[in-house]
């Protein structure tokens, strides 16, 4: 019986000591990860750019989920063409009111879950959830990495 314990021990104890570490991030950490994707946002409602490209890192990667014709694709965003855009004067306010789900930090690395709903000024576009993932840089936490999802229903 001993013998088949030891395996069980040793395959739980990674998963034991991830959250610990995640446990032990000091919440200054958490509340700066959580700055960065906020500044993004305000950023994206005031249409400037240079706020935006802030909080991005030097190789940022921007996907979406598109169901488009039914078929499941996964589409690269070009930062540089969503700076633009983003910079671009636009009629309506893009506002994207998102929540913090879900923050997990280890090292340099944050991973950050967000439901969101886009609205064009005061117009329902979609929803969804963002993935981001962060890096921590001299500078402090960049976004290196977003994903995320987009339909008009099922919203949070």
């Amino acid at each position: 019986m001993r013998l088949l314990l030891l395996p069980c021990l040793l395959l739980a104890a990674p998963a034991a000591l991830a959250q610990t570490n995640a446990a032990a991030t000091p919440p200054a950490e958490t509340e700066a990860v959580k700055a960065t994707v906020t500044r993004f946002f305000e950023g994206l409602r005031k249409g400037d750019s240079a706020v935006v490209r802030s909080t991005l890192a030097p190789t940022v990667v921007l996907h979406t989920i598109s169901t488009r014709g039914g078929n499941v694709q996964v589409i690269n965003e070009s930062p540089k063409e969503f700076l633009k855009a983003v910079g671009t004067p636009h009629k309506d306010v893009w506002d994207e009111r998102i929540s913090f789900e879900r923050v997990l930090i280890d090292a340099q690395l944050a991973s950050v879950w967000t439901p969101y709903q886009f609205y064009a000024g005061a117009t329902f576009s979609h929803c969804g959830y963002n993935s981001f993932q962060l890096v921590k840089l001299p500078q402090g936490w960049r976004i290196a990495y977003v994903i995320d999802t987009r339909r008009k229903d099922g919203c949070k």
